[in-house]
């Protein structure tokens, strides 16, 4: 429908139409296709089988907005605060996290900017004229302007679905970008931690090569001056080597993890370097009755639940199609052989559009997306639910390894006491020529070795309470914080006994 702006019927065709328009979108506004949107029901149980129950438990629902805070301080390195740092501004795998989810972010402005109406303006100039002949009229000019603008409004909800599913989305991008950062710190604790425990390895066969070098050498003047065996010297020399070979395998070990340790903080092997410290195998106490509200906030089960979010949008978007696609349309343009008179009211010329496009046969089409967006929400929702359980056996399993842990601890230090206290008789009477050298021997092994076995037990619990502590989602709130006291197990060379401050 086109008319001349100056025509009379001009103003009053104008308000008829938009208010058509708007009367139109009003009525249909609250034919929304999409289903109300209900947060699945999940199994949360009553409390944790391997901890006390305590009053307050809620439903799972995800929380991973909460603040989870500097968790990785609660073991008290300084160091690893500092390589915490650097992990976050320069782990690559945090920056492709960081950059997928400025992309959802954009795309859901994208699919926003389909609610609003679009505008062009489109101009044009010609001039034409005949080449040869007798033609008395000279070249003429020709100008058009057109600003033209299309609405397609959202009356059965679609591109709100469409938004809200781009939204859930996003908000899924950003449950993975805080997965990220909890995996790539947790990995940077634990390699860091094996690397200190294998630094107190290293130190401690030095003092055992020390030892075992001493031997070798008081055998050997033992079998110089006829009092021992020739085979005395050699297990004695069989002790010492292996000790050292044991020493060279900690080192490549420790590479490795430094190594690791590089890529985690975004650096090449080559420009990183840790030198040996003081290991403190401090290990968080976990707060008697953790509530399952902190399981909440572990972001794979956030993103799960924005991925049925999203499902369920689709469904609506699916839905959307078995109603008339409506779009509207306006323009106003004029032409003139000057510049100049583009702008007059007697050569503007206006058109108002409707149109209305409706699927009479499909086939099935339409019904068949619409299962297909149903069955996609149930797998999203049967996800989600694994996820939850998931995490339960996670926290059981994390909890009984700690607690079994912290009860072998005590055990250790008892056999490691005995086998040192077994391997200085033993010397001792070797000395004084009361026992053989193999007796000497099997005490000297069975004192490294219970030595060695409690300072890997000791890293096992750092471990354990670094995956107890992803598995909540990282850290425990701030007013469970008082309950979480570092315990610092401090182990001397003389296996000095645990405190705890």
């Amino acid at each position: 429908m086109t008319m001349n702006a100056s025509s009379p019927p001009f103003r009053s065709s104008r308000r008829v139409f938009a208010l058509s328009t708007l009367a139109l979108a009003a009525v249909l506004a609250g034919c929304a296709v999409g289903p109300t949107y209900q947060l699945p029901a999940s199994a949360a149980p009553a409390g944790w089988k391997e901890q006390p129950a305590a009053d307050g438990w809620l439903p799972a629902a995800p929380a991973d907005a909460l603040d989870r805070g500097e968790w990785w301080k609660l073991f008290g390195d300084a160091t690893l605060d500092e390589l915490a740092g650097r992990v976050q501004v320069s782990n690559q795998n945090i920056a492709a996290a960081v950059a997928n989810y400025t992309q959802a972010q954009a795309l859901v402005r994208e699919q926003r900017a389909g609610l609003f109406p679009s505008v062009s303006l489109d101009g044009s100039g010609k001039r034409s004229g005949t080449v040869g002949g007798n033609a008395s009229a000279g070249p003429s000019n020709a100008f058009g302007a057109t600003l033209g603008a299309s609405w397609t409004p959202d009356v059965w909800g679609r591109l709100r679905e469409t938004v809200n599913s781009a939204q859930a989305n996003a908000q899924a991008s950003e449950a993975d970008l805080a997965s990220a950062r909890l995996s790539a710190i947790g990995d940077l604790a634990t390699n860091y931690f094996s690397l200190r425990e294998a630094d107190a390895e290293i130190v401690l066969l030095d003092e055992t090569i020390l030892g075992y070098q001493r031997a070798f050498e008081i055998t050997s003047n033992r079998y110089a001056a006829g009092i021992a065996a020739q085979t005395d010297v050699l297990q004695a020399q069989t002790q010492l080597v292996n000790a050292k070979a044991d020493r060279v395998g900690l080192q490549r070990t420790r590479a490795t993890l430094e190594h690791a340790i590089a890529m985690l903080v975004g650096v090449a092997p080559a420009d990183f370097s840790l030198p040996p410290a003081r290991w403190t195998p401090t290990v968080p106490g976990v707060p008697t009755g953790v509530p399952s509200t902190l399981l909440q906030r572990r972001p794979d089960i956030a993103a799960a639940e924005r991925a049925v979010a999203a499902a369920n949008a689709q469904i609506g978007v699916a839905r959307s199609a078995y109603y008339p696609n409506i779009s509207l349309t306006a323009s106003v343009g004029s032409n003139a052989s000057r510049v100049k008179d583009l702008f007059g009211s007697a050569n503007t010329l206006w058109g108002l559009g409707l149109s209305v496009a409706q699927v009479v046969f499909d086939a099935g089409a339409i019904s068949a997306s619409v299962d297909a967006a149903k069955a996609g929400h149930e797998a999203s929702v049967a996800r989600y639910r694994q996820t939850v359980l998931a995490a339960f056996q996670t926290v059981e399993d994390q909890l009984t390894t700690g607690a079994t842990l912290a009860q072998q601890e005590g055990l250790r230090r008892e056999a490691t006491a005995a086998a040192d206290k077994t391997e200085q008789q033993l010397l001792n009477r070797y000395r004084a020529g009361q026992v053989s050298y193999t007796d000497v021997v099997q005490a000297q092994a069975a004192a490294l070795s219970a030595r060695r076995a409690l300072v890997q037990l000791q890293v096992n619990r750092q471990a354990a309470a670094i995956a107890l502590i992803q598995a909540m989602g990282g850290g425990w709130q701030a007013d469970w914080m008082g309950a979480a006291r570092p315990v610092d197990n401090r182990t001397s060379n003389n296996n000095a006994a645990s405190r705890t401050p």
